[in-house]
C-alpha cells in the first residue's frame, strides 16, 4: 500500500494522506515527480514502460512516479530513479526545472503537483539494478529523436513538455 501526503494547490503540505488508487479529496494534491537525465554529449535518457504496465505499455518516457508520504521531491526523484532504471544519482546535481498544478490533462483528471527535475549523469544503465520491473528498455536520446518518439504517438503523451527546453 503506498501513501502520499496531500497539498494544497500553493504546494503546502496539509495535515492529511490519501492511499494509492482512491480518490483524492476535493482541494487536495498529491506530489508527482518526472525526472530527465542528461549526459554531456546532450543526451536524455528515455525508458521504456514494460508491456505490463496498467498504462501507456511500451510506450516511452523518461523515470518518474509519486512521492511517497514523509519524502520531498527531490528525495521521491532518487527513489524514482533507483527504482525503475537502478541509477544512483548524485542530489547535488539535480535542478528542478518547473512545478505544475494538473487538475486535468487531457481529459484526464490528475489532482497532483508536478515537480519536474533535470539531472546530469554520465554513467552506465543497468537494468539488473532496478527494484522494479516497470522498465522494459532504456535509451540515450537526442532532443530530436524525442520529438520523433512524440510524433509517432509513442512517448507518453504528458511529457510533451520537455520539447519546450
Amino acid at each position: 500500500m503506498e501513501i502520499w501526503d496531500l497539498y494544497d494547490k500553493d504546494k503546502r503540505r496539509l495535515d492529511r494522506t490519501a492511499v494509492r488508487g482512491e480518490a483524492i479529496p476535493d482541494g487536495c494534491y498529491h506530489l508527482v515527480v518526472h525526472i530527465w537525465i542528461k549526459n554531456s554529449r546532450g543526451q536524455y535518457l528515455i525508458s521504456q514502460r514494460s508491456a505490463t504496465r496498467p498504462t501507456f505499455p511500451l510506450k516511452w518516457e523518461c523515470p518518474g512516479g509519486s512521492v511517497i508520504a514523509g519524502e520531498t521531491g527531490l528525495e521521491g526523484a532518487l527513489r524514482e530513479t533507483k527504482e525503475e532504471v537502478g541509477i544512483d544519482l548524485d542530489p547535488a546535481l539535480g535542478k528542478l526545472l518547473f512545478t505544475k498544478v494538473r487538475d486535468t490533462e487531457n481529459g484526464k483528471q490528475f489532482r497532483d503537483i508536478l515537480e519536474a527535475w533535470m539531472f546530469t549523469y554520465d554513467g552506465e544503465v543497468d537494468l539488473s539494478k532496478a527494484t522494479t520491473d516497470e522498465v522494459a528498455q532504456t535509451k540515450w536520446l537526442s532532443k530530436s529523436d524525442i520529438l520523433d518518439l512524440h510524433n509517432h504517438g509513442i512517448l507518453v503523451p504528458t511529457l510533451a513538455y520537455i520539447l519546450d527546453f
